[in-house]
């Protein structure tokens, strides 16, 4: 089990401990999920996300190396930029989801899901033989911190107005205190703020800055009810073998105009023949929470399953995403098996808030 370089200072602030993708990382503070994700909705917070890997990517063939790999197409951003995209397999499902930061000219961080950064950086290395390449995990050298809320910016702009100001999927390298900081303009929660790599010799240092700005530390519990809140899908979950780019709902991601990329010929298939389910957000009756695996029920028959459930403290209602059959509209009502009792689910454009 791998931990953060901040480890220690969540320990020291009460935080509940749980493994997490191979990562023992702080699921909630004494203040709990509830508190912590209204506080992120409503003003700042800080999450450690340091088990998120990091490849570097660096050589004349990196450019070449990713477009090859990755759905998106890089040629659409350039350095100082982001892009949201997919790693295929060869049947066209997703093998991880990923955020490109584009650094400098020739180098890019690839930022893989935790428990899926070595098959990422195996794929990358396995295409072509150029030897203007390399991906190196750097994941140990540095801690991650993501900064969100609608507060953010103005908070952290007291711990280093440089990191404040890099605008939304952007990304730039921000000195402080004599540490190198690459700070992007992304996250994971549906509201505004950047994520933070600092060099794990400083990120105690850093994190203790930013909590003294008055950002709350929140734990995974709240960045998961964020993200279901966001409608952001979860690789084990909403991604991952035999669920395809299409069928999530994240066409988009998909650049056709690309020569080129992992799984391109197996998804095209799929496009061509048409998806047999599609990812919808559903909005349950009450305030229980509805859980993955639940089945999902049109006119008493299943026809689908929850992936992601949860309660949504912004809305004070179950929330649930869940794969149903493709022609399942905005306004239909479905049910919901919650342990033996149907309950009514609506479905609901996403995102829930």
């Amino acid at each position: 089990m791998r931990s953060s370089p901040l480890e220690g200072r969540h320990r020291s602030l009460g935080a509940k401990m749980v493994p997490f993708g191979g990562w023992e990382m702080p699921l909630s503070y004494p203040s709990g999920t509830l508190a912590e994700h209204r506080s992120c909705r409503t003003d700042a917070v800080v999450f450690d996300v340091s088990h998120l890997g990091t490849l570097r990517a660096t050589g004349t063939d990196a450019y070449h190396r990713l477009q090859q790999a990755f759905t998106n197409d890089l040629a659409r951003i350039g350095p100082g930029r982001t892009q949201y995209t997919h790693l295929l397999d060869d049947d066209g499902s997703v093998m991880d989801d990923i955020i490109v930061w584009w650094v400098q000219d020739h180098s890019f961080d690839v930022m893989p899901n935790a428990s899926n950064t070595d098959r990422v950086r195996d794929a990358l290395r396995g295409i072509g033989a150029d030897s203007g390449f390399e991906a190196v995990d750097v994941t140990g050298s540095r801690a991650v911190l993501a900064v969100q809320g609608p507060e953010a910016r103005s908070r952290l702009a007291a711990v280093s107005p440089g990191a404040s100001g890099v605008a939304r999927n952007c990304v730039a390298p921000v000195e402080w205190q004599g540490a190198l900081l690459t700070v992007a303009g992304t996250g994971y929660t549906g509201e505004d703020g950047v994520e933070v790599a600092v060099p794990a010799e400083a990120a105690e240092r850093f994190w203790d800055a930013v909590i003294a700005a008055g950002i709350i530390p929140a734990g995974l519990g709240a960045r998961d009810t964020l993200r279901l809140e966001a409608g952001l899908p979860l690789h084990g979950h909403e991604l991952g073998p035999g669920i395809t780019p299409l069928q999530a709902g994240l066409a988009w991601v998909v650049r056709w105009d690309k020569p080129s990329f992992r799984g391109r010929d197996a998804l095209a298939a799929e496009r061509e023949q048409g998806i047999h389910r599609r990812l919808r957000g559903l909005r349950i009756e009450g305030r229980r929470p509805p859980r993955k695996g639940q089945a999902v029920l049109r006119d008493g028959e299943v026809v689908g399953e929850v992936t992601s459930g949860n309660f949504s403290p912004m809305l004070e209602a179950g929330i649930a995403l869940a794969f149903v059959p493709p022609d399942t509209d905005i306004g239909d009502e479905l049910a919901v098996d919650m342990r033996g009792t149907p309950t009514t689910a609506t479905v609901v454009k996403m995102p829930f808030v």
